[in-house]
């Protein structure tokens, strides 16, 4: 018999410290640095663009990571009318001033999101990158373009990453701020409570989206 193909790893990207602590709480109850499609690397990157760009080009430039799937995730602030903390968004693509970067397997991630979160919505669209926090008219000009949501670091992320060679990518946001729920009103203690409950809920989803990237094509 001859042997398997080792897996490829996952490398799951967030900006923030408090994102990290809530995707490694199952690493306290014993899953470690694996899941059932492989290694699993969590890597903080530092906040903004220019942080997770070169974070990322960093590690993969290591033997460890160099052929790794990566998933950017984290917070966003949602652009369309009716989106709720909480609320979470698969982007089909990420974009940034430098172009756009498509993604990998969102039906998958769909799917398994509304297992691992059910009672969620889950909103798919064009993610784009901001080098700072969006408030007030810019929520509506980048609504105008046809994204979904923005963040300050998925684009960066996902550039970086397939700048460094192919390979499968994806980014999930939970939302944290929208625009009838802005981070400077007094509900978004509430709202970011709500965030990280759900962030904290969807590792197993990227886990599935990284086993099914090994599963054949028919």
């Amino acid at each position: 018999m001859g042997s398997q193909p080792v897996p490829a790893p996952l490398l799951i990207a967030c900006a923030l410290g408090i994102e990290q602590v809530a995707l490694r709480r199952r690493e306290r109850a014993g899953r470690g640095d694996r899941g059932p499609g492989g290694p699993v690397t969590v890597l903080r990157t530092g906040m903004g663009p220019a942080a997770a760009e070169r974070s990322v080009a960093r590690v993969l430039a290591g033997p460890a990571l160099r052929e790794a799937a990566v998933l950017a995730t984290g917070f966003c602030a949602g652009l369309a009318p009716g989106m709720h903390p909480g609320d979470l968004v698969v982007a089909e693509e990420t974009r940034d001033p430098r172009g756009s970067v498509p993604c990998v397997g969102t039906e998958r991630l769909v799917k398994e999101l509304v297992r691992a979160v059910p009672g969620r919505t889950v909103h798919t669209g064009p993610l784009t990158g901001s080098g700072h926090v969006v408030r007030g008219h810019e929520r509506s000009d980048l609504l105008a373009t046809g994204a979904i949501a923005v963040d300050m670091e998925s684009a960066a992320t996902l550039l970086s990453a397939v700048r460094a060679g192919a390979r499968p990518v994806a980014a999930v946001r939970v939302v944290v701020d929208a625009p009838e729920h802005e981070l400077v009103r007094i509900g978004t203690v509430r709202g970011g409570i709500s965030a990280f409950r759900v962030l904290r809920s969807v590792l197993p989803a990227f886990y599935e989206w990284h086993r099914s990237l090994l599963l054949p094509r028919r």
